[in-house]
């Protein structure tokens, strides 16, 4: 149950590892999972989630997940272009742009994904449950619900 930050240079974030028993005959026996988001700092972000016997590969495998399950998230210079709600189980997640030089106003999971999207100025409050891989999922989907004005424009065929 320990939770731990790695920062690689291919934009890697390790944000939870825990360590499950499983009793058998002889004693327990360990495994860990690994929850890991990925991004490239460019608006692209997408998380992993990994269980295998050691720590190294349950981290691999969660950064191979991870990699596959990329999506694009749109940036504004530095921030948001509105306000959003995420939602996931019990965890809700708001996403509110900030002005240049804020910083990152959030929590330890909801800073990970949104700092490997490339966000640098940006407010946020979860509410309800705080389980780091619901607030992931949370948070993911409220960068899904993003859109530009030009993306706007273009569903509606006007100008705004």
């Amino acid at each position: 149950m320990s939770s731990a930050d790695n920062r690689s240079d291919s934009g890697e974030r390790v944000i939870q590892i825990r360590r499950c028993a499983c009793v058998v005959k002889g004693g327990r026996r360990f495994s860990f999972a690994a929850l890991v988001v990925t991004g490239d700092s460019n608006g692209r972000v997408g998380y992993g989630y990994g269980k295998a016997i050691e720590v190294p590969l349950a981290v691999e495998k969660a950064t191979k997940q991870s990699n596959r399950t990329q999506m694009s998230v749109p940036v504004v210079g530095t921030t948001i272009p509105h306000q959003v709600l995420g939602t996931y189980r019990a965890s809700r997640v708001l996403l509110l742009p900030a002005k240049p030089g804020t910083g990152v106003i959030a929590g330890h999971c909801v800073r990970s994904v949104v700092e490997a999207a490339g966000i640098t100025d940006i407010l946020t409050k979860a509410y309800g449950s705080t389980n780091p891989l619901n607030l992931v999922k949370a948070t993911l989907d409220a960068l899904k619900k993003l859109r530009t004005r030009e993306h706007i424009e273009r569903l509606r065929g006007v100008s705004l």
